[in-house]
């Protein structure tokens, strides 16, 4: 799974900035912009986008402001609030999902093309639904993770040689 997102992560930032590459170079130094380009490179940049997000969510690596740590002391502590965090992001994630799942019925629906090559965006719609749904795995899987480590009896550690 990591060696298969890194690639397709490294694929798509290519694509893009291969893609911006040529719109600098066609438009600005050959002052011939390229019809179309930039609508192509709508489907790389959002589902980088995606799936960067859900990359980050499998790392857990998201930037967070944990300014209550700070007070918090204990080992017990910091996992009761990574659970607290996760059960707040799973709920919004979830709500979130459902939206998304309601956005890509809509644009099966209508099955929208992109204005200059008539492209159907239904192909980039659908990354916001499999991004979400991607990061809701990883966060409950973050929160077993955590309630594991809550309820799980930490061993003390073991005394040094006693002389």
């Amino acid at each position: 799974m990591t060696r298969f997102a890194s690639v397709l992560l490294t694929v798509l930032i290519c694509l893009v900035a291969i893609g911006q590459f040529v719109q600098v170079i066609t438009r600005y130094v050959l002052e011939i912009p390229v019809m179309g380009l930039e609508e192509s490179l709508l489907y790389p940049t959002l589902w980088l986008y995606m799936m960067g997000a859900v990359n980050a969510s499998r790392e857990n690596t998201h930037i967070r402001a944990n300014v209550l740590e700070i007070f918090l002391s204990t080992e017990r502590q910091r996992q009761v609030l990574a659970v607290i965090g996760e059960v707040i992001s799973l709920i919004v994630g979830i709500w979130l999902t459902t939206w998304a799942w309601d956005f890509t019925k809509y644009s099966i629906r209508v099955w929208r093309e992109s204005p200059t090559l008539y492209l159907p965006t239904f192909y980039v719609d659908i990354a916001l639904f499999a991004g979400l749904v991607l990061m809701m795995i990883f966060t409950a899987w973050h929160l077993l993770v955590h309630l594991r480590a809550l309820f799980t009896p930490s061993t003390p550690a073991p005394e040094g040689n006693a002389q």
